[in-house]
């Protein structure tokens, strides 16, 4: 059988669910073939959680030691990307909570206001059935992500596992530390906080 140059650990890491002989004996170039072949993919997730790109590469160096240090406790009962990835997104939560907190009080400019009896104040966009069309998708992905980032902290991270890393409301709360009914709470002002940034973007014509 022909082997890769590089190594064959590094052809065999998309498919095989566990950790090749290579990593889990240490070996540094299995490793290092691991670190490419993922690399790119987790430090995007890093840094929709971070909206930072320093704290991102932090974060991801982190989770890469981490998964160093710990290949002998993959049990297999998952891809080792898919491994990965949540290694990465709890470091990157762990370098969330280290960095000093911002204001968690700016979303509340961002959601539909009501008045007295209930009505809302604002009738908010509205987003032709076109829009998509009408948008360049790669500019369109750049503004969604440029609206998230604009989120705090405290509501991004709850959009982001719910909506993108696709957590339930338990895993969400776990990996937060906080309720489920914060974690209901917060996803709910997140998605009306993220409509009223792209508003004025969906509903021009």
């Amino acid at each position: 059988m022909r082997t890769d140059a590089r190594g064959g650990d590094e052809s065999c890491l998309a498919d095989n669910p566990n950790p090749p002989g290579a990593l889990r004996a240490g070996d540094p170039a299995a490793f290092e073939a691991l670190v490419r072949r993922h690399g790119g993919r987790l430090l995007a997730v890093a840094r929709r959680i971070l909206a930072d790109e320093a704290d991102a590469a932090d974060a991801v160096q982190d989770a890469f030691l981490q998964a160093f240090r710990n290949l002998d406790r993959f049990e297999g009962n998952a891809q080792v990307g898919t491994w990965l990835h949540r290694i990465a997104v709890n470091a990157a939560l762990m370098k969330l909570r280290s960095r000093k907190r911002r204001r968690e009080d700016s979303v509340e400019a961002l959601p539909p206001r009501f008045d007295e009896v209930g009505h809302r104040e604002d009738s908010g966009g509205v987003w032709p059935d076109s829009t998509e069309a009408s948008l360049d998708r790669v500019d369109l992905r750049r503004q969604v992500r440029a609206a998230i980032a604009q989120l705090p902290d405290a509501y991004r991270t709850v959009l982001l596992l719910r909506d993108i890393e696709e957590y339930d409301t338990a895993e969400t709360a776990a990996a937060l530390g906080v309720t489920e009914g914060v974690v209901k709470t917060r996803l709910h002002r997140a998605r009306q906080a993220l409509k009223s940034l792209l508003d004025p973007m969906m509903a021009r014509p």
